[in-house]
């Protein structure tokens, strides 16, 4: 039976990133649930799919665990947008939002309709938003929309009353509306992928000018554990010519994170090659950048996405 259940990993690590906003914190969950799962193995009456009887118990891990800490935040939610001046601040790392890796989050066996689905849900904007659910109405939003349980089904995994769950369900949909945290449909366009190509060539050269270029007019940068965030091309391109010049040389490696375009982003190093400097996703918003996030926690991040340590200067 342990066999069974490592074979809804991918999935249920999928959920519970969705309810906690972080990778490591996942994985304690889905640890936690395959125990739960393995002392109760002789409830499980075979009535409901084995993989439906797991999301129940890791869905109630999850909320547990939500008693224990706060929300995950992103920096841009800490307070106004900030200036290349400003002083550089740091929290931990258990205070932000993390990236997942699609592949820890995504089953490979899914058709490629409900594998759009979690793609989609798993974007950082759609999950900021949910740390701002109760937590009870964050398990039945997911439930029911992105795992498509019926009211009752959700009803009877989480002990309330069909009611309750279809009261919780429209105000957490009216909470993710205002918060923009709606779940956008679509794969790259073309222009998109031309946009990402002109991102990746234009950061190698460390061409600044070409770089905000490619942002928005009120796009977002930022640099999580740093709290400082910035607001519109201008400060970007202050940022990336005084104390992100370091970044001169560096080189990109496409991944997969978050349901979105990203990079492994690797600075020069003394003496050649180059070191994990960052954890890049992009959010695009039309044929422009609107959101760029470094995730500057390579020694957690990298070694989940395969990424060596080390990039040879012959590469």
């Amino acid at each position: 039976m342990v066999e069974e259940f490592e074979g809804h990993r991918t999935a249920l690590t999928g959920h519970c990133y969705r309810m906690l906003g972080s990778i490591a914190d996942a994985d304690d969950a889905v640890q936690e649930t395959m125990l739960r799962a393995w002392r109760s193995r002789d409830g499980f009456d075979g009535r409901a799919a084995l993989r439906t009887w797991l999301y129940r118990i890791a869905t109630n891990v999850c909320l547990d665990e939500i008693e224990n800490r706060g929300r995950r935040a992103r920096p841009m939610e800490e307070g106004p947008a900030g200036t290349t001046a400003g002083p550089l601040e740091k929290k931990e790392r258990t205070h932000w939002l993390e990236p997942v890796p699609d592949a820890l989050a995504i089953p490979a066996d899914e058709n490629p309709a409900r594998q759009l689905v979690l793609r989609e849900s798993i974007r950082l904007a759609f999950v900021s938003a949910l740390q701002h659910l109760p937590p009870r109405q964050r398990a039945v939003l997911l439930l029911v929309e992105v795992l498509d349980w019926a009211a009752a089904e959700v009803a009877e995994g989480l002990e309330m009353t069909v009611a309750a769950v279809n009261s919780a369900l429209q105000r957490a949909r009216a909470t993710m509306a205002e918060r923009r945290g709606a779940m956008p449909v679509g794969s790259l366009t073309a222009e998109q992928g031309q946009l990402l190509e002109r991102y990746v060539s234009a950061f190698e050269r460390y061409d600044v000018d070409g770089l905000v270029a490619l942002l928005r007019e009120d796009s977002t940068f930022s640099m999580p554990p740093f709290t400082l965030w910035l607001q519109g091309p201008a400060p970007v391109r202050d940022w990336l010519l005084g104390h992100g010049a370091g970044c001169r040389g560096s080189r990109l490696l496409p991944v997969a994170a978050c349901g979105s375009p990203a990079f492994a982003q690797y600075r020069a190093a003394e003496g050649g090659g180059h070191r994990p400097w960052a954890l890049v996703v992009l959010e695009l918003e039309g044929d422009r950048i609107g959101g760029w996030n470094s995730f500057l926690d390579t020694e957690t991040l990298f070694p989940l996405f395969g990424l060596p340590d080390f990039l040879p200067a012959n590469r």
